[in-house]
């Protein structure tokens, strides 16, 4: 085989295992900063937690402040993403329908990073205070915009739309940083996929008819 052949073969395999090794220190330092926290969290249990060596920990991120703000810079793009319902969308039914399906579904198959953000929070945001002040306020700014524009249009009752966006924000994300609690409440099982169909449909029922929009 010539050379330059056999070298863009490897290529390929090693964007693979580069993208495979990041997605196993994301997923495993999400974890243990949401057990743990930031301050007792340390990069030889992340390592342990994620099957590699530390080294290659240092290697991907130089620090634990480093894979700690991507761990909550992952988990905002995720949420971000999640609010692309709001985008076009003609009205709160399909807007905020959409919303509150997505970020269920996230605090389903993402609850750690939910954890660690609201701890992070919780604790004075001292990792992540300028992401609040600048990425977190710009997208608050506009989903108030919208949903203020949906009230002028008379599509939903006249509330305060920042307060909305933070009921939204405690509701869907309670699946997730209080997963134990409603775990233990039944019967120490974890919602079915029947339950958690049923628990979309009854928050979004609540908050569209709450806010006049059905």
């Amino acid at each position: 085989m010539p050379a330059d052949a056999q070298i863009t073969r490897l290529k390929p395999r090693r964007t693979d295992i580069r993208r495979e090794n990041e997605r196993a220190i994301l997923d495993a330092a999400e974890k243990v900063f949401a057990e743990a926290g930031f301050g007792g969290a340390t990069m030889q249990l992340i390592a342990d937690m994620a099957g590699l060596p530390k080294a290659n920990l240092h290697y991907y991120f130089a620090t634990k402040e480093d894979l700690y703000r991507k761990v909550v810079q992952q988990i905002f793009e995720i949420w971000l993403d999640a609010a692309s319902s709001f985008d076009d969308a003609p009205g709160p039914v399909e807007g905020l329908g959409g919303y509150i399906d997505a970020k269920m579904d996230i605090s389903r198959t993402h609850p750690y990073g939910s954890k660690v953000w609201a701890s992070e929070v919780m604790h004075g945001a001292p990792v992540i205070q300028d992401y609040l002040e600048t990425t977190l306020r710009d997208w608050t700014n506009g989903r108030i915009a919208l949903i203020q524009h949906w009230i002028n249009e008379g599509k939903m009752r006249p509330v305060d739309p920042r307060h909305l966006l933070y009921m939204l924000w405690a509701t869907t994300q309670h699946y997730a940083d209080f997963g134990h609690q409603i775990q233990t409440l039944n019967s120490g099982k974890p919602l079915s996929d029947r339950q958690w169909s049923e628990a979309k449909a009854s928050v979004k029922d609540l908050v569209l008819r709450g806010i006049g929009a059905i």
